[in-house]
């Protein structure tokens, strides 16, 4: 089997298919392992923050989110790395009267459907986060929705795959999916051809070009990202605004992020990106002008047409199985992903989680059109 992409979706397929046996598996990544969506990503772990419905997307993130413990609990035994799992738990806060009133519907439904929430007064809100802004009217606390280090992640994955035997090249591009009467045959690369009769493309923003049943509309959106000196901390839990959010690292470093923008493969950080999240971030803290800017970065999240995951196998191509298009949940999705793809490839049969999430629904649009 050859996994394309060796992000946090492929990386972790890889090793839920060596724990099932199947050690026969090779990953290729196009540059270093890791350092696209993956290295470029925040690593909030936060299905309930931002969901307004129980819909499929927000049942498949929040089954992920809940394997966390577990996940991270393996990795460091496989790996011998921390990946900072940090439970303290993230808070939503409003500053206008209408953010208020949509706060208040979302509390509702998350109430109703038995999910953990805390409505917090203005007085709370700044007991728990004294950093935070005069102009704070109230917030959500989401206890179960934390964070992990992404970075520690990529490299605790990295040294699982390569403690289990699985075999990982670098630099390494692949140049097409081969593929003959119509099944897959193996992969045509910069190093070479590599046959095999299973591919799984896990590329991410790149998952288009290299899609040999034509169904894929994946494209990158631009992520921008500021790092500021946090010393002492100023922050402890995962802060989100309406135009933005604040993450908290153990090493004191805050992040701060994010932009969404449509600008193709271009991977600068832009003047007006920087000043966009500085705005987003004195929104929440006035305190954040105190901080030294010590790093800035972008990366590219790979977004299908209808911004919902691509899982499962591909109905025109025999052996052809697809894990991309996970937008701005690739570290959250990730174990689950994982598990339940590994799960669809050994046993044939697909899992009713990842069933929403099929290829078969661009065939249809392909068909129709």
């Amino acid at each position: 089997m050859v996994i394309i992409g060796g992000g946090v979706i492929g990386l972790a397929i890889a090793r839920a298919l060596a724990r099932r046996g199947l050690r026969d598996v090779t990953v290729i990544e196009r540059a270093d392992f890791g350092r696209e969506a993956s290295w470029a990503a925040g690593g909030i772990l936060a299905p309930q923050v931002e969901a307004d419905a129980a819909d499929e997307l927000f049942q498949l993130a929040h089954a992920s989110r809940d394997l966390y413990h577990e996940f991270a609990g393996e990795l460091r035994s496989e790996s011998g790395i921390d990946v900072e799992l940090d439970t303290t738990g993230t808070l939503y806060v409003t500053f206008t009267e209408e953010q208020e009133t949509g706060l208040g519907r979302r509390y509702r439904w998350q109430q109703s459907e038995g999910l953990e929430v805390e409505w917090l007064t203005r007085e709370d809100v700044r007991a728990a986060e004294p950093c935070l802004s005069q102009d704070v009217r109230c917030a959500l606390r989401f206890p179960n929705d934390f964070q992990v280090e992404n970075r520690r992640l990529v490299e605790a994955l990295l040294l699982s795959n390569r403690n289990s035997g699985i075999f990982l090249i670098d630099h390494c591009a692949a140049n097409e999916i081969s593929v003959a009467g119509g099944r897959v045959v193996g992969v045509e690369t910069s190093r070479g051809f590599i046959g095999s009769k299973c591919v799984v493309l896990a590329a991410g923003a790149w998952s288009s070009m290299l899609d040999p049943a034509g169904i894929l509309q994946v494209e990158p959106v631009r992520g921008q990202m500021l790092c500021f000196q946090n010393e002492p901390q100023m922050a402890r839990h995962v802060i989100y605004g309406p135009r933005g959010y604040l993450i908290p690292r153990r090493d004191g470093r805050l992040l701060a992020g994010s932009t969404s923008e449509q600008a193709g493969f271009d991977k600068r950080v832009t003047e007006e990106g920087v000043a966009r999240i500085n705005a987003m971030a004195r929104e929440i803290t006035p305190r954040i002008v105190t901080l030294s800017l010590i790093d800035t970065w972008a990366g590219f999240r790979p977004r299908a047409q209808d911004d919902l995951p691509v899982l499962g196998r591909s109905a025109e191509v025999e052996g052809l199985w697809y894990a991309t298009g996970h937008y701005r949940n690739g570290i959250l999705l990730a174990p689950i992903t994982a598990q339940l793809m590994a799960e669809a490839i050994t046993s044939g049969r697909v899992p009713a989680l990842i069933a929403p999430f099929s290829p078969d629904r661009f065939r249809v649009l392909v068909l129709r059109a």
